[in-house]
């Protein structure tokens, strides 16, 4: 769900684009991209975006691990802008790594609350794909290469 509110106080700028949430939506026949405006009021404009498929990646598991771990867990929504400056959402992962890889591009990045559904499900694909692996600490080479038991 993204949302425009207004915005006070800035000559340049009048209203702000936020993503405040990402659900789980029982539609499955939804197509990708479909917009619905659902709460007009008072200058605050809701739309939800649907159709979108969250896919998780073995190869993504340690981000999802931290992800979980982390005190505010995240969803994150990758967005572009369109011919109007409106953020269109074009991706959502859980990944925090996948969608830094966006934001190093020209896309926007937004972060909400990970809804109670998609942690249990992103949980549960954790515990059955991921084993941290145990930190090893590494052994030092002396930098002049003699043995530091001589000095």
């Amino acid at each position: 769900m993204m949302e425009r509110s207004p915005l006070a106080g800035n000559p340049w700028v009048d209203h702000q684009w936020a993503a405040v949430a990402v659900t789980v939506d029982s539609k499955l026949s939804a197509p990708a991209g479909q917009r619905q405006v659902v709460h007009p009021e008072s200058g605050i404009l809701r739309e939800i975006h649907r159709g979108f498929d969250v896919v998780l990646q073995v190869d993504e598991c340690e981000s999802y691990y931290h992800n979980l771990l982390s005190p505010e867990p995240r969803c994150y929504v990758i967005a572009s802008r369109d011919e109007s400056a409106v953020p269109l959402p074009r991706l959502v992962t859980l990944s925090f790594d996948e969608a830094h890889a966006y934001l190093e591009g020209e896309e926007e990045l937004f972060a909400v609350p990970v809804a109670p559904e998609l942690y249990r499900w992103i949980e549960a694909f954790v515990l059955a794909n991921y084993i941290p692996e145990k930190r090893r600490k590494r052994n030092r080479t002396h930098w002049t290469g003699e043995d530091d038991r001589e000095a």
